[in-house]
């Protein structure tokens, strides 16, 4: 079993920064592809980006490429992902989520565990 905790969201102004973090503990984090979705209120839960478990081949959503970096951290045990130039349509609680599978998926039914998640605001 695969534990998922978030962390760094925060209230943020347009155009700042902010770097969120997910830990996993329970298996072996190297063998894992980590993603983060995001949910905003009244909306299904969205693909943000995702990186296959040798921390190749970052997979992102239009609208947050060239904005938002993943990356994967297998010492620490821990995916990031570095959100620049937010804007407020990024608004949304992030989840981080992980998968068994080889191969980076931006569908919410390819990954098999999910952390709390952890607000983000966006506002002025």
């Amino acid at each position: 079993q695969v534990q998922l905790v978030e962390s760094g969201g925060g209230l943020v102004q347009p155009g700042d920064s902010l770097r969120l973090s997910c830990v996993a503990s329970g298996h072996t984090f190297s063998t894992l592809t980590m993603a983060w979705f995001r949910q905003a209120p009244g909306k299904e839960r969205e693909f943000v980006a995702a990186i296959r478990w040798s921390g190749s081949r970052p997979y992102y959503r239009d609208s947050v490429k060239e904005r938002f970096t993943i990356s994967k951290d297998n010492d620490l045990n821990t995916v990031y992902l570095q959100m620049n130039s937010l804007k407020p349509e990024d608004t949304a609680v992030y989840y981080c989520a992980a998968t068994l599978k080889s191969y980076v998926s931006g569908s919410v039914e390819d990954y098999d565990y999910w952390g709390p998640g952890t607000q983000v605001t966006v506002s002025s």
